[in-house]
């Protein structure tokens, strides 16, 4: 009997260590943040990011694995978001990483990502080997995966010229919190302020940001 009551302690414990989903603020940070051309991950088409910042007043680039539940997670309040504000000049683009190319569509087409999306990489083994990873590590991001990475443009403050957009912004080492996104988001695209609701955490499951690995549900008391 006690070792069982051992062994629901620690369960409970690693629950509440690891069943918040990664959640982080929005920071800012010193980070050299340069251009890109990518391909669109549903077209093929060759998209440059200065040029979809073009009209816009915020852009938020997302990076992300789509085998990652963390992604999941965050990919239905990124489309709330989006669609509530696109036209207030907020854009939003994903970058895909560390998944082969038909996977990445199959998890645009499955989560109805309305917003453009395209990819660094296409295989885990580039997980070092990406600007990603280079760009968090500045940040200070400790985590394996890095999935969803949040990077904030605000393009007043970008450069006009140059590879480089911009020295110092915010971003977020990990899920969005998406009260406190709400809340920059309009301050950042000139809205006056509301009462944004606390976002909601997962419904008594673990999920860890790993490929092919899920953590079983909680132990309920």
């Amino acid at each position: 009997m006690k070792f069982f009551l051992a062994v629901v302690v620690c369960l409970l414990a690693f629950s509440s260590t690891f069943g918040q989903n990664e959640q982080a603020p929005i920071i800012e940070k010193n980070i050299t943040y340069k251009d890109w051309t990518y391909k669109d991950i549903r077209t093929g088409a060759e998209t440059n990011l200065r040029q979809l910042t073009a009209g816009k007043k915020l852009v938020i680039v997302v990076y992300y694995a789509p085998w990652c539940p963390n992604w999941r997670f965050d990919a239905p309040m990124l489309i709330r978001l989006y669609n509530k504000h696109k036209g207030n000049g907020l854009e939003i683009v994903a970058v895909g990483e560390y998944d082969p190319l038909p996977s990445l569509k199959n998890n645009l087409d499955s989560l109805k990502i309305p917003f453009p999306a395209v990819y660094e990489s296409d295989e885990r083994a580039a997980k070092q080997k990406t600007l990603h990873y280079e760009y968090r590590r500045t940040t200070g991001d400790a985590r394996g995966w890095g999935s969803p990475w949040y990077i904030f443009l605000d393009t007043a403050k970008m450069e006009k010229k140059g590879d480089v957009l911009v020295n110092r912004t915010h971003i977020i080492n990990g899920e969005m919190i998406e009260a406190e996104g709400e809340k920059f988001i309009r301050e950042k695209l000139g809205l006056p302020a509301i009462d944004a609701k606390a976002g909601v955490g997962k419904n008594g499951e673990i999920e860890v940001c790993e490929p092919d690995k899920k953590i079983g549900a909680l132990i309920k008391p």
